[in-house]
């Protein structure tokens, strides 16, 4: 027997180039969808005829309305060992096997690097001016050499990011809800007294937290008010961490001197977003975990999900 397989929201028609499909041919009917779907019911109708989704990350999300509309699924993979868009409970209340895969978390700790360095030496204003022939040097750097590197959050991901500030000659924070002074240093930090002493001394902020109901809006009007009006935020891990409105608010007002952003309230960004168009914003389209190594491994793994259920043995089941 046959099964149906979609691919949702492959971007950069990679599921097929970094993986074997061809394994599972006399099994499954392969699909792969590179556009994006917002709508819910665009999304019911698309997949109501799959056996099997492969999701990538949290691009769409599988809320307990949409799991409800697809009677015929019975697998959802998913890239990734965590993914909060997808309900688990509905999903295992109405039978669908739910897998992930592994990720590696060298790529995000990469690209907040990135942005720190881009918003720090003005390198996309400078770029644009030299290929454009417009003025030769309108900027004036800012160093990260002595200054002081904030992280919310210290785990996988701010960890690297931690060894990096340390590389660069900053001086390392860190704070998190269960933050210990011991673990802040095996790590190379300090452990900040408190979020409120943390933003108030770090001329970077950079967010490296999963998102959950004790850390969503952690971030708002007066959190950020504390930080330094010549201080950058950046946030490499979800935007409902921080208050959207109050960051816009901030970065207008100029009560803070940037902005490094790869996540957002909603994805794609819409065309007439103000992130799209503030000057003291860098931002990206959610490409922390967008690399080589990772859909080497994602999809890959996806497919070895796939013939593991198919065999009635699933792995890596969330």
């Amino acid at each position: 027997m046959t099964v149906t397989c979609a691919v949702i929201d492959d971007y950069q028609q990679a599921a097929t180039r970094f993986a074997d499909w061809e394994q599972l041919a006399d099994q499954v009917e392969l699909t792969v969808f590179s556009d994006h779907l917002a709508d819910e019911d665009a999304v019911a109708a698309r997949l109501a005829g799959f056996d099997v989704v492969v999701v990538m990350r949290e691009r769409t999300p599988f809320p307990a309305t949409l799991l409800a509309r697809l009677p015929r699924l019975k697998l959802l993979v998913t890239t990734g060992a965590r993914n909060a868009s997808i309900d688990l409970p509905a999903a295992r209340e109405q039978g669908v096997t739910v897998c992930g895969t592994a990720s590696n978390s060298a790529p995000p700790a990469e690209l907040t690097w990135a942005l720190i360095l881009g918003l720090s030496r003005h390198l996309v204003p400078e770029a644009t001016a030299l290929r454009d022939r417009g003025p030769w040097q309108q900027t004036i750097g800012t160093d990260l050499d002595g200054a002081t590197l904030g992280l919310l959050g210290l785990g996988k991901i701010g960890s690297q990011v931690a060894r990096v500030g340390a590389a660069f000659g900053m001086d390392v924070l860190a704070w998190s809800q269960n933050l210990t002074a011991e673990r802040a240093e095996a790590a190379g930090a300090r452990l900040a007294s408190s979020k409120e002493a943390l933003l108030a001394a770090s001329d970077i902020v950079s967010v490296h937290l999963v998102l959950s109901d004790r850390t969503r809006g952690l971030l708002g009007a007066g959190e950020l008010a504390l930080m330094k009006p010549g201080a950058f935020l950046i946030n490499t891990s979800r935007a409902g961490i921080v208050d959207q409105p109050a960051l816009l608010h901030a970065l207008r007002q100029q009560m803070i001197a940037g902005a490094g952003l790869d996540v957002f309230a909603e994805e794609p960004l819409p065309e007439d977003s103000p992130f799209r168009n503030l000057p003291n914003v860098l931002a990206t389209p959610h490409l922390g975990y967008v690399t080589e190594l990772n859909y080497r491994t994602f999809f890959p793994q996806a497919v070895e999900d796939i013939s593991a259920f198919l065999a009635g043995t699933p792995i890596r089941t969330l």
